[in-house]
């Protein structure tokens, strides 16, 4: 997941770079004939996931999404940091919200908040204006 500029304007740099050696695979001025098919399939994989992220990402960055589902408590952490794109705040600017340093809204983003407290993760909500709602169902232990 793409979650600042810096890593957008990287992503898509690597894109274009991907593109250019798929289209140099494809003409076969690059890779071994045998293996040509391998590597432009690869390629090719590689760009659709990098053109899926930095569409995810501008869509976000436009506000044009306003509801970030999570299957689970590990998804609320991506959620928050869509939540963030999609307000139009950078890092520095939740950081500001919250009273503490961007660097630790890094930490937090590049753990996936791991480290947060719930409290911390309520504050970050908060701040952002979420409402947060989530099913609790017990699951069966014996289900695989």
């Amino acid at each position: 997941m793409i979650t600042n500029e810096r890593q957008y304007e990287q992503t898509r740099k690597q894109l274009t770079m991907l593109e250019s050696s798929l289209a140099g695979t494809q003409a076969g001025t690059a890779g071994n004939d045998g293996f040509r098919d391998v590597q432009a399939a690869g390629l090719e994989s590689q760009i659709q996931d990098l053109r899926d992220e930095l569409t995810e990402y501008e869509q976000l960055r436009a506000g044009s999404t306003t509801v970030f589902e999570a299957s689970s408590l590990a998804g609320l952490a991506d959620s928050l940091i869509k939540a963030r794109i999609a307000r139009g705040w950078t890092q520095r600017d939740l950081a500001d919200a919250l009273g503490v340093a961007e660097q630790q809204i890094q930490r937090y983003e590049s753990t996936a908040y791991r480290s947060a407290s719930l409290a911390r993760l309520c504050d970050i909500a908060e701040a952002l204006g979420v409402t947060i709602t989530e099913r609790t169902e017990l699951r069966d232990p014996n289900a695989a």
